[in-house]
């Protein structure tokens, strides 16, 4: 189908999806598209020439030219009623089911995510648009195959979307014959469809925004909402967004990011699985800056540490909220002694965070969420302590102080382990995946292959004296394969996509240089 202004949908069109892909809707994008993609290609072309900078042996720090910014005495616009009191978040997918079971979940707020924990299917995307339209008014519900039905209790979560980052395409729908960005799309029509109806219920258009790399693209942001806002007739700072810190280029401009969005922003957000992978990335050409396992890479260690006590301290200057990260621990089914010893580290996880100062924090299971509330309600007892004001004195090298540990075949085999399981679940749709207690999502995936990487660039010694090898890495993963089939048994393994899983991570793992992101060349799998 195409509409006027040279936007057309090449995906299928059922009659369902013509709720949300309307001509005034699809003209409502590519105005946007239009005006603001050509800056969207310059930021993507500037994060490569600050990376090659960083390649060549310079290190990330704080801007000398926004100092000012950070000096200044200035706040943000103001935070909404509903969004006062974030101490439990929960965060989850576009799909009927978990949509209603995450507002249903006794959370302050529910973060229905396009992004890291959706794989991008033309059928989730636009399906996931009709289920928030649903989510918004309150008609939306589910039967299950089995025949239990859900639908919306009474009190619900306060709903925030997440667009896809900067970096991602819609390949089903084209302006002038090219792509369109996902994140403008995922924004354009939520905020068409749902804003004035939100606005009625007493709520507003809420978004996280991710995976930013400066203050530039939180300009870019700001304008887009300005347009958007201006189209509608609504006034100016209408939108609220959390940005989430989740590269080591944003925990450097945290100030100026707050300052380009200062109408618009409510809270910045420690995306801690992210960050890792980020500073991995980042930082991957130097032999002082080699991680070790990633289930060594706590939050106490000192560069993580740092990075939560900077965004509150920062934050709380501004007037903004400070949210803490997620806790990827999911509870396990008749194992009381296990589960007990996932809630003590998702307690004191929690209570690292509320004691740095973070106004809430993020949980991936329902069963989760009344044990982060617990630590959060008797330690905050008041709705947020934005109050409270923070001098850690954190430097740049606290934000580059690379963790200790140690690197193991252990850690090898599950970063193997968990970049094909993912990258299996996300080439069938699913982008939220458990494995090993843990709910994996794109950001855990990252961090798996890029310390391959990592570790097989530089040779990484194990804590067994061998050397991470290319033979290693490949013996490695044909091992780990061979024991999905065993586990999952013939039928389901090759019903499945586990050789187009295995060979992507082979690729990525051992390639010359470090690809940017997994769902890049993993897109082109995709319907």
């Amino acid at each position: 189908m195409s509409v006027d202004k040279g936007i057309e949908v090449i995906g299928a069109l059922t009659p369902a999806y013509r709720k949300v892909l309307t001509p005034a809707a699809l003209q409502f994008v590519a105005k946007l598209v239009r005006k603001h993609g050509p800056r969207r290609e310059e930021l993507l072309a500037f994060r490569a020439q600050r990376q090659a900078k960083i390649d060549a042996g310079k290190l990330p720090g704080f801007l000398s030219e926004t100092r000012h910014i950070r000096s200044g005495d200035w706040s943000i616009k103001g935070i909404p009623a509903d969004l006062q009191d974030r101490r439990v978040e929960i965060t989850g997918p576009v799909d009927r089911k978990m949509i209603i079971n995450a507002l249903n979940s006794g959370a302050r707020c529910f973060m229905a995510d396009f992004e890291d924990s959706a794989a991008p299917t033309w059928e989730l995307m636009i399906q996931g648009h009709i289920n928030l339209h649903d989510a918004v008014r309150r008609t939306i519900s589910f039967t299950s195959p089995e025949g239990k039905e859900y639908k919306l209790n009474p009190q619900v979560a306060t709903l925030i979307v997440r667009p896809r980052g900067w970096h991602l395409l819609e390949k089903h729908i084209l302006l002038d014959g090219k792509p369109i960005p996902g994140g403008i799309l995922d924004f354009a029509l939520y905020f068409f469809h749902n804003a004035k109806e939100l606005l009625k219920r007493g709520s507003g258009p809420y978004f996280y925004l991710p995976k930013m790399q400066s203050h530039q693209e939180a300009r870019l942001w700001n304008a887009i909402f300005i347009d958007a806002q201006k189209a509608l007739g609504l006034p100016k700072g209408t939108i609220k967004g959390t940005v989430l810190i989740e590269t080591l280029w944003g925990a450097f401009e945290m100030d100026e990011i707050l300052y380009e969005l200062r109408d618009h922003i409510v809270a910045l957000n420690c995306g801690r699985w992210d960050y890792i992978f980020s500073t991995i990335k980042t930082l991957k050409s130097r032999t002082d800056w080699i991680v070790p396992d990633r289930l060594q890479v706590t939050m106490d260690k000192h560069f993580l540490d740092s990075y939560s006590k900077l965004l509150c301290q920062t934050t709380h200057r501004r007037g903004a909220q400070a949210m803490g990260g997620m806790a990827a621990f999911i509870p396990v089914k008749n194992n009381e002694e296990l589960n007990q010893q996932i809630f003590a580290k998702v307690r004191a996880d929690k209570l690292r965070e509320v004691k740095n100062g973070h106004d809430g924090t993020w949980v991936a299971h329902p069963g989760l969420v009344q044990i982060a509330m617990d630590v959060f309600n008797e330690n905050m007892p008041e709705p947020n302590q934005v109050h409270k004001q923070f001098k850690y004195g954190i430097k740049a090298a606290d934000l580059l102080q690379c963790p200790e540990g140690q690197i193991t075949e252990a850690g090898l085999r599950n970063n193997v382990n968990v970049g094909i399981g993912y990258t299996e679940a996300w080439l069938n749709g699913n982008g939220c995946v458990p494995l090993h207690n843990l709910m994996e999502d794109a950001a855990t995936a990252e961090i798996s292959r890029t310390q391959v990487w990592q570790w097989l660039k530089h040779g990484a010694t194990m804590a067994d004296g061998r050397k991470v090898t290319r033979d290693l890495v490949l013996r490695t993963i044909d091992e780990e394969l061979a024991a999905y089939r065993k586990q999952l048994g013939d039928e389901r393994f090759y019903q499945g996509r586990f050789a187009e899983a295995a060979g992507i991570f082979a690729r990525m793992s051992t390639a010359a240089d470090c690809v940017e992101f997994l769902t890049l060349p993993a897109y082109e799998y995709l319907d």
